[in-house]
């Protein structure tokens, strides 16, 4: 009997960059952070190259040389850097950084042995990283002595729209109108004219005027549409074994606090994943797991490490596969589903799946 496992669906990757291409003319950057948005970052970079995107992100040098190592040769960005950038680890792995501070772009240019390809993060309204608008010029003039001394090349630069989940493209004029006053200035600096990249998913499915020379897709690559606008094909199918089943009488109290009780008399089957497994503990009534073609709700609180299903008239063996969610429809939950269930995003679902959880591909 085969425990829980979380399957990556390749097709529906591919699909997913395919639905992507007919909505842009520019590149499309497959961003694989969070091992994959938890899919495998190289299980979901290899379907997504496969399927036409030009370029991968990730958050770490280290994450880029992970995929390098994997084989793919593809351009790689990395522009998340807790402990500063490693320059050395990024020139001998042909992997772009984003910079986006006058301090760290500082750091790098005193540190590079080599020429370091860099794409200069400017902050366009998010506010949680990028370069301020202030010290946009100062910025430039650092990348401007690291390029004299043959230490850095700006290849690229890169911003953030906040807004873009609303669907409205008039919501990311003000983004869009400071990627162009950036891209502006670093051709006035000689820079050169850097490749340009502003849009995410929602972005990318929802305003042109966004796209740039690059769109950065990630939650799409798994069938996460942050806009709610356009179908996507999910990429995931998590499903565990039952373990145990028991008949109980009506009013009986299930699990912790008894806060579910049957009704009437009911099989109770047990599925071995829990909270620490990256089911969510706070659900509302109406989650639930398909097995055999028919949905049966969750019967009482998460545990650690189960979940309870009550499952009714129907008596289930054990080894009996049920599905906790998939891209089926039907009875099978989505994980749009288990999202709405526990008041959160579906990143947070897909992300959360711990490494209990064995993973496959299909």
């Amino acid at each position: 009997m085969n425990g829980p496992t979380l399957r990556t669906l390749t097709g529906a990757v591919a699909a997913n960059v395919a639905g992507i291409r007919t909505r842009t003319r520019s590149m499309i950057m497959a961003v694989v952070k969070a091992d994959g948005y938890g899919h495998g970052a190289v299980t979901v970079a290899e379907a997504a190259v496969a399927a036409g995107a030009g370029w991968l992100g990730t958050t770490s040098v280290g994450e880029a040389c992970a995929l390098r190592a994997a084989g793919l040769a593809v351009p790689i960005l990395a522009w998340l850097h807790a402990s500063g950038v490693d320059a050395e680890a990024a020139a001998a792995a042909g992997v772009d950084v984003a910079v986006g501070s006058v301090d760290e772009l500082g750091a790098l240019v005193a540190q590079a042995a080599s020429t370091v390809r860099v794409h200069l993060h400017v902050d366009t309204g998010m506010s949680r990283g990028g370069c301020p608008r202030r010290q946009w010029d100062e910025l430039i003039g650092v990348a401007q002595r690291g390029h004299r001394a043959r230490r850095v090349r700006v290849v690229g630069v890169m911003g953030h729209l906040p807004l873009a989940d609303r669907a409205e493209p008039a919501a990311n004029a003000a983004a869009v109108a400071g990627m162009r006053e950036a891209l502006k200035a670093v051709r006035a600096a000689g820079l050169g004219s850097p490749l340009a990249h502003l849009a995410a998913t929602s972005g990318a499915l929802t305003d042109p005027a966004t796209h740039f020379g690059m769109v950065r897709i990630g939650a799409g690559l798994v069938g996460i549409d942050p806009s709610g606008t356009v179908e996507m094909h999910g990429a995931s199918r998590l499903t565990a074994p039952i373990v145990h089943t028991s008949a109980v009488p009506a009013g009986t109290p299930v699990g912790y606090g008894g806060a579910y009780v049957t009704y009437r008399a009911a099989h109770l089957s047990v599925l071995p994943v829990g909270y620490a497994d990256g089911i969510p503990r706070e659900l509302s009534p109406r989650a639930g797991v398909e097995v055999r073609g028919r949905r049966f709700p969750v019967a009482g609180r998460v545990s650690m490490d189960q979940i309870v299903i009550d499952t009714g008239d129907r008596y289930f063996p054990t080894g009996t596969s049920a599905t906790v969610f998939g891209p089926d429809g039907g009875a099978t939950p989505s994980v749009h589903d288990w999202a709405h269930w526990a008041g959160t995003i579906p990143h947070t679902i897909v992300t959360g799946i711990g490494p209990r959880v064995r993973r496959s591909i299909a």
